[in-house]
Protein backbone atom coordinates (compact mmCIF):
# COMPACT_ATOMS: atom_id res chain seq x y z
CA UNK A 1 0.00 0.00 0.00
CA UNK A 2 1.82 3.19 -1.16
CA UNK A 3 0.20 5.12 1.99
CA UNK A 4 -0.23 9.24 2.47
CA UNK A 5 2.27 10.83 0.59
CA UNK A 6 3.00 14.16 -1.12
CA UNK A 7 5.78 13.94 -3.13
CA UNK A 8 6.26 17.13 -4.73
CA UNK A 9 9.43 18.08 -7.17
CA UNK A 10 10.25 20.62 -8.42
CA UNK A 11 10.27 24.06 -8.96
CA UNK A 12 13.55 23.80 -12.04
CA UNK A 13 14.61 26.98 -13.13
CA UNK A 14 16.87 26.36 -16.29
CA UNK A 15 19.35 29.29 -16.79
CA UNK A 16 20.54 29.47 -20.74
CA UNK A 17 22.71 31.79 -22.05
CA UNK A 18 21.47 34.57 -24.04
CA UNK A 19 23.48 37.23 -25.84
CA UNK A 20 27.53 36.21 -25.34
CA UNK A 21 29.08 32.58 -26.47
CA UNK A 22 28.96 30.22 -24.40
CA UNK A 23 33.06 30.04 -22.56
CA UNK A 24 34.60 26.75 -22.35
CA UNK A 25 37.35 25.15 -20.37
CA UNK A 26 36.77 26.51 -16.84
CA UNK A 27 36.71 24.28 -14.21
CA UNK A 28 34.30 25.03 -10.75
CA UNK A 29 35.14 24.58 -7.64
CA UNK A 30 33.20 21.91 -5.39
CA UNK A 31 34.68 22.58 -1.63
CA UNK A 32 33.04 25.16 0.88
CA UNK A 33 32.54 24.75 4.21
CA UNK A 34 29.07 25.56 6.54
CA UNK A 35 29.07 27.61 9.23
CA UNK A 36 27.50 26.97 12.38
CA UNK A 37 23.55 27.73 12.87
CA UNK A 38 23.63 31.24 14.29
CA UNK A 39 21.45 31.89 17.41
CA UNK A 40 19.29 34.24 15.34
CA UNK A 41 18.30 31.42 12.73
CA UNK A 42 15.05 29.86 14.47
CA UNK A 43 13.63 33.47 14.85
CA UNK A 44 14.66 34.20 11.20
CA UNK A 45 13.43 31.08 10.11
CA UNK A 46 10.08 31.83 11.66
CA UNK A 47 10.22 35.92 10.00
CA UNK A 48 10.38 33.86 6.38
CA UNK A 49 7.27 32.11 6.72
CA UNK A 50 4.71 35.21 6.39
CA UNK A 51 6.10 36.24 3.51
CA UNK A 52 6.13 32.68 1.93
CA UNK A 53 2.65 32.65 2.72
CA UNK A 54 1.27 35.50 0.87
CA UNK A 55 3.88 33.96 -2.08
CA UNK A 56 1.76 30.78 -1.76
CA UNK A 57 -1.42 32.23 -1.99
CA UNK A 58 -0.57 34.78 -4.66
CA UNK A 59 0.62 31.88 -6.62
CA UNK A 60 -2.92 29.98 -5.87
CA UNK A 61 -4.92 33.01 -7.14
CA UNK A 62 -2.53 32.74 -10.85
CA UNK A 63 -2.43 29.09 -11.02
CA UNK A 64 -6.48 29.06 -10.21
CA UNK A 65 -6.98 31.95 -13.44
CA UNK A 66 -5.23 29.46 -15.20
CA UNK A 67 -6.72 25.86 -14.52
CA UNK A 68 -9.26 24.79 -16.62
CA UNK A 69 -12.70 23.70 -14.54
CA UNK A 70 -12.67 20.45 -13.09
CA UNK A 71 -8.91 20.34 -13.03
CA UNK A 72 -6.36 19.73 -9.56
CA UNK A 73 -4.19 22.60 -8.50
CA UNK A 74 -1.24 21.41 -6.03
CA UNK A 75 1.81 22.34 -5.81
CA UNK A 76 4.49 22.98 -3.02
CA UNK A 77 5.07 26.79 -2.50
CA UNK A 78 7.69 26.25 -0.03
CA UNK A 79 9.67 24.30 -2.90
CA UNK A 80 9.20 27.34 -5.48
CA UNK A 81 9.90 30.28 -3.04
CA UNK A 82 13.27 28.51 -1.99
CA UNK A 83 14.25 28.13 -5.60
CA UNK A 84 13.34 31.75 -6.30
CA UNK A 85 15.66 32.51 -2.68
CA UNK A 86 18.79 30.25 -4.19
CA UNK A 87 18.55 31.94 -8.16
CA UNK A 88 18.61 35.52 -6.05
CA UNK A 89 21.66 34.51 -4.53
CA UNK A 90 23.55 35.72 -7.72
CA UNK A 91 20.48 38.02 -9.23
CA UNK A 92 21.58 41.65 -9.31
CA UNK A 93 19.85 45.48 -9.63
CA UNK A 94 16.22 44.98 -10.86
CA UNK A 95 16.61 41.53 -11.41
CA UNK A 96 16.89 41.31 -7.48
CA UNK A 97 14.81 43.31 -6.45
CA UNK A 98 11.76 41.95 -8.78
CA UNK A 99 12.44 38.68 -7.06
CA UNK A 100 12.80 40.22 -3.33
CA UNK A 101 9.54 41.70 -4.25
CA UNK A 102 7.51 38.92 -5.36
CA UNK A 103 8.73 36.87 -2.89
CA UNK A 104 7.83 39.44 -0.05
CA UNK A 105 11.11 39.76 1.62
CA UNK A 106 11.17 43.60 0.94
CA UNK A 107 8.99 44.92 2.76
CA UNK A 108 10.14 43.23 6.13
CA UNK A 109 13.70 44.76 4.81
CA UNK A 110 15.35 41.40 4.44
CA UNK A 111 18.86 41.61 3.53
CA UNK A 112 19.70 38.14 1.02
CA UNK A 113 22.02 37.31 4.02
CA UNK A 114 18.71 37.26 6.46
CA UNK A 115 17.36 35.36 3.69
CA UNK A 116 19.72 32.94 3.40
CA UNK A 117 20.41 32.24 7.36
CA UNK A 118 16.58 31.85 7.24
CA UNK A 119 16.84 29.23 4.55
CA UNK A 120 19.94 27.48 6.27
CA UNK A 121 18.17 27.20 9.64
CA UNK A 122 14.98 25.97 7.79
CA UNK A 123 16.49 23.51 6.05
CA UNK A 124 18.49 22.28 9.29
CA UNK A 125 15.05 21.83 11.13
CA UNK A 126 13.19 19.92 8.34
CA UNK A 127 16.02 17.99 8.06
CA UNK A 128 15.63 16.90 11.71
CA UNK A 129 11.58 16.58 11.39
CA UNK A 130 11.93 12.82 10.71
CA UNK A 131 10.07 10.93 13.57
CA UNK A 132 7.52 8.40 12.09
CA UNK A 133 7.32 10.58 8.87
CA UNK A 134 10.12 10.70 5.66
CA UNK A 135 10.43 14.47 4.68
CA UNK A 136 13.03 15.43 2.43
CA UNK A 137 13.65 18.62 0.97
CA UNK A 138 16.72 19.15 -1.41
CA UNK A 139 18.47 21.38 -3.52
CA UNK A 140 20.63 20.89 -6.23
CA UNK A 141 22.62 22.82 -9.27
CA UNK A 142 23.25 21.08 -12.62
CA UNK A 143 26.01 22.95 -14.48
CA UNK A 144 27.09 22.49 -18.31
CA UNK A 145 30.15 21.07 -18.60
CA UNK A 146 32.98 23.85 -18.46
CA UNK A 147 30.63 26.42 -17.43
CA UNK A 148 31.93 28.69 -14.47
CA UNK A 149 29.92 30.68 -11.95
CA UNK A 150 31.54 32.93 -9.96
CA UNK A 151 32.77 30.76 -7.12
CA UNK A 152 30.75 33.13 -3.80
CA UNK A 153 27.52 31.80 -5.63
CA UNK A 154 28.68 27.97 -5.60
CA UNK A 155 30.14 28.66 -1.76
CA UNK A 156 26.49 30.16 -0.86
CA UNK A 157 24.40 27.64 -2.33
CA UNK A 158 26.06 24.86 -0.09
CA UNK A 159 26.38 26.81 2.82
CA UNK A 160 23.06 27.93 2.76
CA UNK A 161 20.52 25.59 0.43
CA UNK A 162 22.83 22.57 1.07
CA UNK A 163 23.20 22.22 -2.49
CA UNK A 164 24.83 19.52 -4.34
CA UNK A 165 26.21 20.27 -7.96
CA UNK A 166 27.00 18.02 -10.90
CA UNK A 167 28.01 18.22 -14.41
CA UNK A 168 26.35 17.37 -17.35
CA UNK A 169 26.59 17.45 -21.06
CA UNK A 170 24.01 19.97 -22.80
CA UNK A 171 25.59 19.63 -25.96
CA UNK A 172 24.28 16.48 -26.08
CA UNK A 173 20.38 17.27 -24.77
CA UNK A 174 18.94 13.80 -24.49
CA UNK A 175 21.44 12.29 -22.15
CA UNK A 176 21.40 15.58 -20.38
CA UNK A 177 17.48 14.78 -20.19
CA UNK A 178 18.11 11.20 -18.88
CA UNK A 179 20.78 11.80 -15.96
CA UNK A 180 18.14 14.89 -14.83
CA UNK A 181 15.56 12.70 -14.85
CA UNK A 182 17.32 10.28 -13.12
CA UNK A 183 17.96 12.33 -10.23
CA UNK A 184 14.96 13.86 -9.81
CA UNK A 185 13.30 10.37 -9.96
CA UNK A 186 15.78 8.83 -7.65
CA UNK A 187 15.20 11.86 -4.74
CA UNK A 188 11.38 11.64 -5.32
CA UNK A 189 11.56 7.44 -4.63
CA UNK A 190 10.50 7.17 -8.25
CA UNK A 191 7.23 9.30 -7.62
CA UNK A 192 8.62 11.63 -10.40
CA UNK A 193 10.14 10.77 -12.94
CA UNK A 194 10.71 11.93 -17.07
CA UNK A 195 10.02 15.40 -15.23
CA UNK A 196 11.98 17.23 -18.16
CA UNK A 197 10.90 16.12 -21.73
CA UNK A 198 13.34 18.47 -23.45
CA UNK A 199 16.84 20.93 -22.76
CA UNK A 200 17.59 24.12 -24.51
CA UNK A 201 21.45 22.83 -25.60
CA UNK A 202 22.36 27.00 -24.47
CA UNK A 203 21.36 25.58 -21.12
CA UNK A 204 23.89 26.74 -18.87
CA UNK A 205 22.56 25.38 -15.54
CA UNK A 206 19.73 23.99 -14.02
CA UNK A 207 18.48 24.36 -10.25
CA UNK A 208 16.26 21.37 -8.56
CA UNK A 209 14.46 21.52 -5.42
CA UNK A 210 12.63 19.02 -4.21
CA UNK A 211 10.28 18.05 -1.34
CA UNK A 212 9.38 14.34 -0.75
CA UNK A 213 6.81 13.81 1.97
CA UNK A 214 5.09 10.75 3.70
CA UNK A 215 3.26 10.87 6.49
CA UNK A 216 1.53 8.03 8.80
CA UNK A 217 -1.93 9.75 10.04
CA UNK A 218 -1.91 9.50 13.48
CA UNK A 219 -5.76 8.46 13.97
CA UNK A 220 -6.04 5.97 10.82
CA UNK A 221 -8.46 4.64 9.10
CA UNK A 222 -10.55 1.39 9.18
CA UNK A 223 -10.07 -0.37 5.56
CA UNK A 224 -13.17 -2.09 6.02
CA UNK A 225 -15.58 0.84 6.00
CA UNK A 226 -14.39 2.57 2.92
CA UNK A 227 -17.16 2.20 0.55
CA UNK A 228 -17.87 3.52 -3.27
CA UNK A 229 -20.04 6.83 -3.18
CA UNK A 230 -20.47 9.49 -5.57
CA UNK A 231 -18.35 12.66 -5.63
CA UNK A 232 -19.76 16.40 -7.18
CA UNK A 233 -17.11 17.72 -9.21
CA UNK A 234 -19.37 20.81 -10.45
CA UNK A 235 -22.72 20.42 -11.10
CA UNK A 236 -22.44 18.21 -14.26
CA UNK A 237 -20.05 15.92 -13.22
CA UNK A 238 -20.48 12.79 -10.83
CA UNK A 239 -17.39 10.39 -10.47
CA UNK A 240 -17.04 7.48 -8.28
CA UNK A 241 -14.33 7.27 -5.21
CA UNK A 242 -13.80 5.12 -2.94
CA UNK A 243 -14.65 6.92 0.47
CA UNK A 244 -13.16 6.31 3.61
CA UNK A 245 -14.81 7.01 6.46
CA UNK A 246 -13.92 7.47 10.33
CA UNK A 247 -15.96 8.77 13.41
CA UNK A 248 -13.48 10.56 16.11
CA UNK A 249 -12.27 13.61 17.86
CA UNK A 250 -10.86 16.05 15.46
CA UNK A 251 -9.63 19.40 15.29
CA UNK A 252 -12.79 21.18 13.99
CA UNK A 253 -14.47 24.72 12.94
CA UNK A 254 -17.62 25.84 11.21
CA UNK A 255 -17.09 29.49 10.29
CA UNK A 256 -20.12 30.57 9.15
CA UNK A 257 -19.32 34.03 8.53
CA UNK A 258 -16.87 32.73 5.97
CA UNK A 259 -18.47 30.19 4.74
CA UNK A 260 -16.33 27.31 5.38
CA UNK A 261 -15.94 23.71 7.46
CA UNK A 262 -12.31 22.86 8.60
CA UNK A 263 -11.21 20.21 10.20
CA UNK A 264 -7.31 19.35 11.20
CA UNK A 265 -5.85 15.85 10.53
CA UNK A 266 -2.72 15.22 11.96
CA UNK A 267 0.71 13.16 11.29
CA UNK A 268 2.39 11.17 13.36
CA UNK A 269 4.97 14.63 13.83
CA UNK A 270 4.52 17.90 13.78
CA UNK A 271 2.88 18.00 10.04
CA UNK A 272 -1.02 17.88 9.04
CA UNK A 273 -2.94 17.72 6.82
CA UNK A 274 -6.01 20.84 7.03
CA UNK A 275 -8.94 20.79 4.91
CA UNK A 276 -11.09 23.35 4.20
CA UNK A 277 -14.42 22.61 2.56
CA UNK A 278 -16.62 25.44 1.31
CA UNK A 279 -19.97 25.74 1.44
CA UNK A 280 -21.97 24.17 -1.49
CA UNK A 281 -21.55 26.96 -4.34
CA UNK A 282 -19.14 28.89 -2.26
CA UNK A 283 -15.95 27.47 -3.63
CA UNK A 284 -15.25 30.71 -5.82
CA UNK A 285 -16.07 33.19 -2.91
CA UNK A 286 -14.20 31.59 -0.60
CA UNK A 287 -10.73 31.33 -3.06
CA UNK A 288 -11.39 35.30 -3.70
CA UNK A 289 -10.69 36.06 0.18
CA UNK A 290 -8.45 33.20 1.06
CA UNK A 291 -4.83 34.36 2.33
CA UNK A 292 -2.77 33.49 5.13
CA UNK A 293 -4.94 35.59 7.54
CA UNK A 294 -7.84 33.42 7.23
CA UNK A 295 -5.47 30.01 7.67
CA UNK A 296 -4.18 31.46 10.90
CA UNK A 297 -7.87 32.31 12.29
CA UNK A 298 -8.99 29.30 11.13
CA UNK A 299 -6.13 27.79 12.79
CA UNK A 300 -6.41 29.49 16.04
CA UNK A 301 -10.27 28.84 16.19
CA UNK A 302 -10.39 24.59 15.98
CA UNK A 303 -11.30 22.83 18.87
CA UNK A 304 -11.58 19.28 19.73
CA UNK A 305 -15.18 17.56 18.49
CA UNK A 306 -16.61 14.40 17.74
CA UNK A 307 -16.76 14.30 13.54
CA UNK A 308 -17.77 11.63 11.47
CA UNK A 309 -15.39 12.85 8.83
CA UNK A 310 -15.89 10.91 5.20
CA UNK A 311 -12.57 11.43 2.92
CA UNK A 312 -12.21 10.14 -0.53
CA UNK A 313 -9.07 8.17 -1.25
CA UNK A 314 -7.19 9.41 -4.34
CA UNK A 315 -4.09 9.81 -6.00
CA UNK A 316 -3.38 12.93 -7.87
CA UNK A 317 -0.53 15.09 -9.86
CA UNK A 318 -0.42 18.14 -11.15
CA UNK A 319 2.48 19.91 -13.22
CA UNK A 320 2.74 23.59 -14.49
CA UNK A 321 5.06 25.80 -16.55
CA UNK A 322 5.15 28.95 -14.09
CA UNK A 323 7.31 31.40 -16.33
CA UNK A 324 4.16 33.20 -17.01
CA UNK A 325 3.13 32.89 -13.94
CA UNK A 326 6.00 34.45 -12.10
CA UNK A 327 6.16 37.26 -14.88
CA UNK A 328 2.45 38.55 -13.63
CA UNK A 329 3.57 38.18 -10.39
CA UNK A 330 6.08 40.69 -10.59
CA UNK A 331 9.25 38.84 -11.86
CA UNK A 332 10.47 40.17 -15.25
CA UNK A 333 13.38 40.79 -16.33
CA UNK A 334 15.10 37.33 -15.09
CA UNK A 335 13.70 36.06 -18.13
CA UNK A 336 14.44 38.69 -20.36
CA UNK A 337 17.93 39.89 -22.44
CA UNK A 338 17.90 42.68 -19.56
CA UNK A 339 18.42 39.92 -16.71
CA UNK A 340 21.37 40.60 -14.22
CA UNK A 341 22.85 37.56 -13.14
CA UNK A 342 25.90 38.89 -12.49
CA UNK A 343 26.57 37.08 -8.59
CA UNK A 344 26.24 33.99 -11.19
CA UNK A 345 28.39 34.56 -14.09
CA UNK A 346 30.57 37.50 -15.21
CA UNK A 347 31.35 36.48 -18.16
CA UNK A 348 28.11 34.99 -19.52
CA UNK A 349 24.97 37.41 -19.96
CA UNK A 350 22.19 34.59 -17.77
CA UNK A 351 18.34 34.63 -18.10
CA UNK A 352 16.22 32.14 -16.73
CA UNK A 353 14.34 30.12 -20.14
CA UNK A 354 11.90 27.76 -18.20
CA UNK A 355 10.53 27.25 -15.22
CA UNK A 356 8.60 23.73 -14.32
CA UNK A 357 7.07 22.17 -11.40
CA UNK A 358 5.37 18.93 -10.91
CA UNK A 359 3.48 17.54 -7.71
CA UNK A 360 1.95 14.58 -6.69
CA UNK A 361 -0.64 13.75 -3.73
CA UNK A 362 -1.76 10.11 -1.94
CA UNK A 363 -4.38 9.61 -0.12
CA UNK A 364 -5.35 6.15 1.98
CA UNK A 365 -6.83 4.91 4.80
CA UNK A 366 -3.00 3.83 6.78
CA UNK A 367 -0.27 5.91 5.93
CA UNK A 368 2.08 3.70 6.01
CA UNK A 369 3.40 0.89 4.12
CA UNK A 370 1.73 -2.01 6.23
CA UNK A 371 0.56 -1.20 9.46
CA UNK A 372 -2.30 -2.39 11.64
CA UNK A 373 -3.08 0.25 14.13
CA UNK A 374 -6.37 -0.17 16.90
CA UNK A 375 -7.01 3.52 18.72
CA UNK A 376 -9.88 3.83 20.65
CA UNK A 377 -11.18 7.03 21.84
CA UNK A 378 -13.38 8.18 24.23
CA UNK A 379 -16.33 9.60 22.44
CA UNK A 380 -19.34 12.02 24.35
CA UNK A 381 -22.86 10.73 24.25
CA UNK A 382 -23.91 13.79 21.78
CA UNK A 383 -24.60 13.22 17.90
CA UNK A 384 -21.00 13.59 16.07
CA UNK A 385 -20.46 16.38 13.20
CA UNK A 386 -20.82 15.49 9.85
CA UNK A 387 -18.04 16.50 7.49
CA UNK A 388 -18.60 14.81 3.91
CA UNK A 389 -15.62 15.66 1.26
CA UNK A 390 -18.06 15.04 -1.95
CA UNK A 391 -17.30 18.03 -3.72
CA UNK A 392 -14.10 20.09 -4.36
CA UNK A 393 -12.05 21.37 -0.97
CA UNK A 394 -9.00 22.88 -0.54
CA UNK A 395 -5.80 21.04 0.96
CA UNK A 396 -2.96 22.40 3.05
CA UNK A 397 -0.09 20.12 4.67
CA UNK A 398 1.71 22.24 7.18
CA UNK A 399 4.64 22.01 9.06
CA UNK A 400 4.47 23.23 12.43
CA UNK A 401 8.18 23.48 13.83
CA UNK A 402 9.18 25.71 10.81
CA UNK A 403 5.48 26.88 10.35
CA UNK A 404 5.81 26.73 6.84
CA UNK A 405 3.04 25.47 4.32
CA UNK A 406 4.71 22.29 2.51
CA UNK A 407 1.84 21.39 -0.04
CA UNK A 408 -1.11 23.17 -1.05
CA UNK A 409 -3.76 22.78 -3.54
CA UNK A 410 -7.61 22.12 -4.77
CA UNK A 411 -8.95 18.94 -5.24
CA UNK A 412 -11.62 19.31 -7.92
CA UNK A 413 -11.75 15.73 -8.89
CA UNK A 414 -10.14 12.90 -6.67
CA UNK A 415 -10.33 10.39 -9.91
CA UNK A 416 -8.32 13.05 -12.81
CA UNK A 417 -4.92 11.39 -13.05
Amino acid sequence: MRGISGSYVLAALLLSVAWADHHEGHHHGHSATGEAHSHEGEDICHKISPPNADFAFALYKNLNAKTAAGKNIFYSPLGIATVLSMLSLGAHGATHSEMFTTLGYSPLSMTQDQVNEAYKHLLHMLGHSQEAQQLEVGNALVLRTGFNPVEKFMKDLKDYYSGETFDVDFNTPDTAVTKINSFIAKKTHDKIDNMLSSLDPDTAMVLINYVFFRGKWEKPFDAEQTHKADFHVDDATTVQVDMMKRTGRYDFYQDQDNHTTVIMLPYKSNTSMMIVLPDEGKMAEVEGYINKDYIRHWHDSLFRSSVELYLPKFSISADASLADTLKEMGIVSAFGDTADFSGISEEVKLKVSKVSHKAVLSVDETGTEAASATTAEIMPMSLPDNMKLDRPFLVFILEHSTKSVLFMGKINNPTAE
